[in-house]
């Protein structure tokens, strides 16, 4: 008998395969994390394996997920665990994405339950390959929560739905508590950094949410230390307010691998500080700003804070 074994393994980012490999900055003494590996972490990951389920914590890396999954918190990202975009800063699976799991949105659901979350995050990858980009997949998901769990509040973190006309209409019909839309960052660095997304579609999107209900509350994040220049991130400021945005979320872009594109600069805490500030002086209701902040990184604790954000707004009006 002769075995056959197949060494060919596809790589994570084929598209990134050819470029230059870049320097990776030494990370400064302010970016430091818990390493997982904790009885919450462990218990966490179990509950994400047994229900089949794919996690952005770990698809893109992030560095909180040991704090996180300790307190069983986990952003779960639906509809596989392949991109059809090809951003310079991510480190989620490129390619062409499988067919939908039409089981997931309950899967999601029982997950959620057994880990007894009063708040979660749902994302998702880009699928330009859907006619609605994903979108009745979303409201499925949403619709399969709120059955098991009336009492969780639900926050989606979505892709652009460029070019999917009515997509979001069905997204927010589904009525999530929040809906987050990343910008990620400034509009000088979309030919270079996100090459696949339109900045100005971007903003219109969260614009339409607001339009569409005004009750949703509308956030937006961005990574800094890409090469932009702080009036730039000043102006995002203004287009999200102008966009009629609540949160605003900032932090600091770490570089996957070198093939992606490289840190140009870390930015201090005082910065960080600083454009929280700005920030809250624009008028958003809630701001997270630090080196570690990720869009969903302590979402249930913060969608408390902008609740009561608005209470007291609308109590001063």
């Amino acid at each position: 008998m002769v075995t056959v074994i197949d060494t060919h393994v596809r790589p994570r980012h084929p598209e990134k395969a050819h470029r230059p490999e870049t320097e990776v900055l030494r990370k400064p003494e302010w970016i430091r994390v818990k390493a997982p590996g904790s009885a919450g972490w462990s218990e966490t990951a179990g509950i994400v394996r047994a229900n089949g389920l794919v996690t952005v914590c770990e698809e893109a890396g992030c560095p909180n997920i040991g704090e996180c999954w300790e307190k069983k918190h986990a952003t779960f990202m639906i509809m596989g665990d392949t991109c059809t975009r090809a951003c310079a800063f991510c480190n989620v699976r490129t390619g062409l994405p499988e067919a939908l799991d039409a089981a997931e949105p309950q899967k999601v659901a029982d997950a959620v339950a057994k880990l007894g979350l009063a708040h979660v995050v749902i994302t998702s990858v880009d699928r330009d390959d859907l006619a609605d980009g994903g979108a009745e997949h979303f409201a499925r998901t949403i619709a399969a929560i709120r059955a098991v769990s009336p009492g969780t509040t639900i926050e989606i973190l979505t892709p652009d739905f460029l070019r999917k006309d009515g997509a979001m209409e069905v997204v927010v019909a589904a009525r999530p508590d929040v809906f987050n839309h990343n910008l990620e960052t400034v509009p000088s660095n979309y030919l270079s950094v996100r090459p696949g997304a339109r900045y100005f579609h971007s903003l219109r999107l969260l614009q339409k949410v607001k339009e569409l209900d005004g009750s949703i509350f509308t956030k937006s994040g961005i990574m800094v230390g890409l090469g932009e220049e702080r009036p730039e991130v000043l102006q995002l400021m203004d287009d999200l307010r102008s966009a009629d945005v609540d949160f605003i979320t900032i932090g600091q872009y770490l570089q996957p691998t070198r093939k992606h594109h490289k840190v140009e600069r870390f930015v201090t805490p005082d910065e960080f500080k600083a454009y929280e500030t700005v920030a809250y002086a624009k008028g958003f209701l809630m701001v997270s700003s630090s080196p570690l902040t990720r869009s969903s990184h302590h979402a249930g604790a913060d969608f408390e804070k902008l609740r009561a954000a608005r209470a007291a707004r609308l109590g001063r009006a």
